[in-house]
Formats: C-alpha cells, sequence, structure tokens
C-alpha cells in the first residue's frame, strides 16, 4: 500500500529563516531510504503508510526538543496497486502534454 505523503514542518516563532530546521529533517528524511522530491515549499515521500508516517515522527520529536511551537501540514494521496508515484504522477502529465515540463 504505498502513499504519497507531502508535508512542510518548521517551528513557529524563531528567527526568520528556517532552513536550518528545515535541513535538519531533510537529513532524516535521506536517512530514512525512502523516495522523496524536495521542493520549496514541502517535501514528498513514497512509501508505505507506516513507513513514511514514521519518517514525519521522528522529524518532529527532533525539532520539539528545541521549538516550542511546530507548524506541519500534511496531504496525503493513497491509489491502491499504485507503485512509482512519486514519478510517474508528473510523467503521464507530460505524455498528455507531449511535452516535459521543468522540474
Amino acid at each position: 500500500m504505498s502513499v504519497l505523503l507531502q508535508f512542510s514542518m518548521f517551528p513557529v516563532g524563531k528567527e526568520e529563516s528556517l532552513s536550518r530546521y528545515v535541513a535538519r529533517s531533510l537529513d532524516i528524511i535521506d536517512k530514512s531510504g525512502l523516495e522523496y522530491k524536495v521542493g520549496p515549499m514541502g517535501t514528498v515521500i513514497e512509501g508505505e503508510w507506516g513507513e513514511v508516517m514514521q519518517v514525519v515522527q521522528q522529524c518532529y520529536e527532533l525539532m520539539r526538543h528545541d521549538c516550542d511551537r511546530i507548524y506541519c501540514g500534511i496531504t496525503v494521496d493513497y491509489r491502491n496497486g499504485r507503485e512509482g508515484g512519486l514519478a510517474g504522477k508528473v510523467s503521464s502529465v507530460e505524455e498528455k502534454l507531449g511535452r516535459k515540463l521543468r522540474r
């Protein structure tokens, strides 16, 4: 049961630049071994429900140690029988357009 999970997580009430907090989460995501894609406003992870939720949990646990308030937005897309959705969704649209899109 593969899902695509898009999320963004960051502290509220810290300095203007939050990239050092985001970098810590991306380290967890990268080390998870799951497929992922980083975007400017969030990251998409592909894997089994428990796997992707565990990654989000690990990011939260690390952030809560030195952050008194945390914002987290999560969107999940499940499709029965789908594998390779991270690349496949974009490829499907490109095929219908007849051209590659900027990534």
